[in-house]
């Protein structure tokens, strides 16, 4: 159990607990889910951007004519007003 949590350092189960239960506090039980939906989105967008690095380094620097989701996307936008 201690290689799960290796990342909190010295802190037990109640300090854990106590923690997520300040955290419910703060910021209430519907705000939570929005709060993991958004870190997991930033953490996909980092992994998709390091990834098209990887890429592109192992291609050799060549640059490919792609877009972005996020370029897709704003353009979509645009046209629907």
């Amino acid at each position: 159990m201690n290689t799960v949590f290796a990342f909190l350092g010295g802190l037990g189960g109640w300090e854990i607990l106590l923690i997520m239960l300040v955290i419910l506090i703060f910021f209430g039980a519907k705000r939570i889910p929005d709060l993991a939906r958004g870190l997991g989105r930033g953490i996909r967008e980092f992994k998709d951007a390091t990834t098209e690095i990887k890429d592109n380094i192992e291609d050799g620097g060549t640059s490919h004519n792609t877009t972005s989701k996020t370029d897709s996307t704003q353009s979509s936008n645009t046209k629907d007003q």
